[in-house]
């Protein structure tokens, strides 16, 4: 049976299956942050546990980085989450990019910047921007503190196996239209919904156009349209697969299509589900 991407990627992740549960994934890539992750560390020391892979995890100093003025120009709790996540990554061995790095930035920026995202890879951050990483053929989702501790100590994550929804977007794409005015046109016409408990994956002739910084942005967008509870990620938009996954980069189920185009431009945008 013919298989979508996420689909494919989704079962080479699979560490176990029980009826009536979720499938437990595998995680490639744990990205850190000083906000999300201090109470998920001290889970983990109360229950005498210890990161059990600390190779595949990599923390950066990101949401309480003051514009100027360095650590000590942060207000007290942005200082003490990030002195935190210095002690626990010390403590732990994972790689840190702290202020003054080089190396440090925005946690989805820096993950593609250093070639650490990768095609086919499973990769969750405790943020919702995480399906940023989408864009590179990554099945990426934000997690909660909870699953933050959980993937620290076990590097693996239950998920409840959603749908595939293809966004195929075609047509020539107008002078300064870019690949967030395509996907802020297609929620200002079909609502905030159309994608809830689906893996979104985006195609097409408009989407193939754009460059791949722009293709963070189409990635980053799918998180907004989940409903609270749910994983907010999205499958990568057209970037060349790796030899493997090559066969599977297209979808073969239709039960449900959605088609408009775009007022005023030669762009054309369906849905399939």
């Amino acid at each position: 049976m013919s298989k979508t991407l996420a689909q494919k990627l989704w079962d080479a992740h699979v560490v176990r299956v029980a009826p009536g549960e979720p499938d437990l994934l595998y995680v490639d890539l744990h990205l850190v942050h000083e906000v999300t992750s201090p109470q998920a560390f001290e889970g983990l020391r109360l229950a005498g546990r210890r990161v059990r892979r600390p190779d595949l995890t990599l923390a950066t100093m990101d949401h309480n980085v003051p514009t100027q003025g360095g650590i000590r120009a942060a207000d007290d709790l942005s200082r003490r989450q990030m002195e935190l996540l210095a002690e626990n990554c010390r403590r732990e061995g994972i790689p840190l990019h702290q202020i003054g790095s080089r190396r440090q930035g925005i946690v989805h920026v820096i993950g593609p910047e250093l070639g650490l995202t990768q095609p086919g890879m499973v990769i969750v951050c405790g943020d919702s921007h995480t399906s940023t990483h989408g864009a590179f053929g990554a099945l990426a989702f934000g997690i909660g503190t909870s699953e933050v501790e959980l993937v620290l100590a076990t590097q693996c994550l239950p998920q409840k196996r959603l749908g595939d929804l293809a966004v195929n977007v075609s047509g020539e794409l107008p002078l300064g239209v870019t690949a967030k005015d395509i996907v802020l046109g297609l929620i200002g016409r079909t609502g905030i919904s159309q994608g809830q408990g689906h893996l979104v994956e985006y195609r097409g002739s408009a989407t193939r156009q754009t460059t791949s910084p722009s293709r963070t942005s189409t990635a980053g967008r799918p998180r907004r349209r989940a409903p609270p509870g749910r994983p907010r990620w999205t499958t990568g938009v057209r970037w060349p697969p790796t030899r493997a996954l090559r066969s599977t980069a297209r979808s073969r189920s239709t039960p449900r299509s959605w088609s408009r185009t775009l007022p005023g431009e030669p762009t054309r945008a369906r849905w399939r589900r």
